[in-house]
């Protein structure tokens, strides 16, 4: 054991966030902590820190054991270089260093037993260093720094000069380096590119040392941890696996309690009328009767009601009109920012009912086109062509689309005027925004509001094609899986800009890569478009348009010419998922099936043990005769269900 959360109890001005937390940290363990927003994820985090105190409990951290923590809020004013900050969490390693130099130096001029203490202390700190991995402490900060996302011309770059996003990467590559016992890390990919975010799994799933992180990550989560500590309404649950292995932990057992929940309702209710019934006859034996039903109730142990998130946003994304099949075709784009590229001949074309998702590295010029297609931003040069009767719906991550001097209700009353009173309130509380919050200025809003406000603008809109730019930043896991089903929903043509590897994962059905190069085209979901990168299939896989800065005309259409060995994966891959779809249909019909034979089967029982046809034989009959049928159907059903479940 690392660390030990023993019943953590913690309140801010009466309300209590914290309740009865108790988990434990064993060494090595990789741990996610999750919840909804506000449910005391960081709260807890500050609480072990130490930066709190709590209300009630107790943390214990294992005896001498060290900590790093990475906060979201990084406030560092520090005047040294980004290097320099690493060669200070490396104080120690290199202090180790200097004290071996020292005793070769003094070695050689040492006799007799001074030369035998001497010789004893540099093997003792030899050995040291060696386990400290300190002969490789150099090559440890550039790996370190530079699989974070900084280049070495960054390296002499003064701290205070930094970005906000800069200073985090900096704090978390010191704490890395200083390798603690435990890490924890609250939001740690939020600055990360996606090369780093890989980069970060990796060295984490290597590291020796446990680390409990919050996230709203879930392929991150996915890859990193084995265990899952769940927060909620202030009481803490550990399940065992990665997110998704939670995720379907959660659902079964939130059904389970659900069904449970629901049987004994129905059972109460059941005593409750057949006792006023009794009461009813008004006579001794039956109101003795009524009252042994009644202790009955009173002895029995309720099952409490799954909890049922009041947070949950409720999405609906309809166009108004169907647009035609070319909805979006881009030729020969160019655009520049004092006269530097970011891109030039770019071409590409988005067809009716595509969920395309826009990756790249950070600087490529992701958004800028998202900007130059909605009309935001001017092209040095190029076309753009729009399909017949597209409308454009476009969300903006920086929230530019939204003014912070209007009210929540000004907002979008201004951007609909035809909708109603009663009309907009319903759309604003669909979106967790009830009673006086309406009338709250946007300026004063979290981006986790802000973000919801621009969506429920967005799903006014009615719009045939959606333009998203990081629709997934400051949303809870929750609220991203809702915004998931909506795009999957969805009847029109979606393009978006994320860096939710998972968002993209459940819904792309495309993947444009961006590069100073051109841009590369996969036709499947993110896990496809890793598949083919990783084993260097870097061409494009269909025969739309695409275009480098170094190619155009014949040799364009060399570069974009489908590597056969891609095409035949990509073919296989639909395949294969053309088989999943219809074993999961034939699982899902298969339940069905059982579920309404079960039904009917205890409807007949009912109906068997009904006083009104006891004296009934040929119904009784007939009755026995529909239930052995049923019960014959449902084995086979059941070895059905169990050979595709296994599949």
């Amino acid at each position: 054991m690392i660390l030990a959360c023993q019943k953590i109890t913690k309140a801010f001005g009466g309300d209590t966030i914290l309740n009865d937390i108790s988990f434990l940290i064993n060494e090595g363990d990789k741990a996610a902590l999750i919840g909804i927003n506000g449910a005391g994820k960081t709260t807890l985090l500050k609480v072990i820190t130490g930066e709190y105190e709590a209300d009630g409990g107790e943390v214990v951290l294992q005896r001498g054991a060290t900590m790093g923590y990475l906060s979201q809020v990084i406030d560092v004013t520090s005047r040294r270089t980004i290097y320099e900050e690493m060669l200070d969490a490396k104080k120690d390693i290199i202090t180790m260093e200097q004290d071996i130099r020292e005793l070769e130096k003094a070695i050689s001029h040492l006799s007799g037993e001074e030369l035998e203490k001497a010789m004893e202390k540099y093997s003792q700190l030899t050995d040291r260093f060696e386990k400290s991995n300190g002969y490789a402490w150099k090559s440890e900060i550039v790996g370190v720094l530079k699989g974070l996302g900084f280049t070495e011309a960054e390296f002499d770059t003064p701290i205070h000069t930094l970005s906000g996003g800069q200073k985090t990467r900096v704090a978390l590559s010191r704490i890395l380096l200083t390798r603690p016992d435990i890490i924890l890390l609250d939001e740690p990919t939020n600055h990360l590119d996606m090369d780093a975010i890989r980069w970060l799994e990796t060295f984490l799933g290597n590291y020796r040392g446990a680390v409990l992180i919050v996230s709203h990550d879930r392929y991150f989560l996915d890859r990193v941890v084995s265990k899952v500590i769940e927060i909620e309404n202030g009481n803490s649950q550990t399940f065992l696996g990665n997110y998704s292995r939670y995720a379907e932990k959660k659902k079964a057992q939130r059904d389970a309690q659900m069904k449970q929940y629901l049987n004994q309702q129905q059972e109460i209710q059941h005593q409750e009328e057949v006792i006023a019934k009794l009461r009813s006859f008004n006579r001794e034996k039956s109101i003795r009767r009524a009252e042994s039903r009644e202790k009955m109730l009173d002895k029995m142990e309720l099952v409490d009601k799954p909890v049922v998130l009041n947070s949950r946003m409720r999405i609906s994304l309809e166009p108004e009109i169907i647009s035609g099949n070319d909805v979006l075709t881009i030729e020969h784009l160019s655009k520049s920012f004092d006269n530097k590229p970011l891109f030039k001949n770019l071409n590409l074309s988005i067809r009716r009912g595509e969920v395309v998702g826009l990756l790249g590295a950070n600087g490529t010029g992701k958004t800028t086109l998202l900007k130059i297609i909605n009309r935001h931003l001017r092209p040095d040069g190029g076309k753009i062509h729009y399909g017949a009767k597209v409308s454009i719906g476009y969300y903006d991550q920086e929230q530019h689309v939204l003014n912070d001097e209007k009210t929540i209700f000004d907002e979008i009353s201004d951007a609909y005027p035809k909708l109603t009173n009663t009309r907009i309130r319903n759309v604003l509380a669909a979106f967790l925004f009830t009673g006086d919050r309406v009338f709250q200025k946007i300026g004063t809003l979290s981006g986790g509001e802000k973000g919801r406000v621009s969506l429920a603008k967005l799903m006014l809109s009615n719009a045939n094609f959606l333009i998203l730019d990081e629709p997934t930043n400051h949303l809870d896991i929750q609220s991203r899986e809702i915004l998931e089903d909506a795009i999957n929903d969805y009847e029109g043509t979606v393009f978006y800009v994320s860096h939710d590897r998972y968002f993209i994962n459940q819904t792309a059905t495309r993947i444009l890569d961006l590069s100073p190069e051109g841009i590369v085209n996969y036709k499947g979901n993110y896990t496809y478009y890793l598949e083919q990168k990783e084993a260097g299939n870097i061409e494009a896989d269909s025969d739309s348009v695409l275009g480098s800065p170094e190619t155009s005309g014949e040799d364009a259409d060399k570069k974009t010419e489908p590597a056969v060995s891609s095409k035949e994966d990509w073919k296989r891959s639909r395949e294969e998922a053309a088989r999943q779809r219809k074993r999961a249909n034939e699982l899902k019909k298969t339940e069905a099936d059982i579920s309404r034979l079960e039904e009917e089967n205890e409807s007949i029982k009912e109906e068997m043990n009904s006083p009104d046809i006891a004296s009934n034989v040929s119904r009784l009959m007939e009755l026995s005769r529909k239930y052995e049928e049923n019960e014959e159907a449902l084995l086979e059903l059941y070895d059905k269900w169990e050979e595709l479940s296994e599949e």
